[in-house]
């Protein structure tokens, strides 16, 4: 079974790490996800408490959304990044759709 694998014509340039679905199958990405999802999260907790005239609590809130946002979405590049260099690419190289 595996000498007819090998007799098939591989297409690299297609199958390759087609990177569909890479948020979900690449588990190093959640940690950044949770963090812009807690971005948002804190995001509208700020704004709540802003309108409510809780500048103490509008002013934590908006400390850790920008934190959490800053962290998360450094994250999700860093692990990008990481990905491109395994490939042979650059963050900013653009291939597919």
């Amino acid at each position: 079974m595996a000498e007819a694998n090998e007799s098939l014509p591989i297409d690299n340039a297609h199958t390759n790490r087609s990177h569909v679905g890479e948020g979900i199958a690449d588990g190093r990405n959640y940690p950044g996800y949770i963090l812009i999802g807690l971005a948002l999260a804190t995001l509208a907790l700020a704004l709540v408490a802003s309108g409510y005239g809780f500048k103490g609590w509008a002013l934590i809130a908006g400390i850790i959304c920008a934190v959490s946002l800053v962290c998360g979405v450094s994250a999700v590049l860093l692990e990008r990044r990481r990905v491109k260099r395994l490939e042979g690419l650059d963050l900013t190289s653009q291939e597919g759709h």
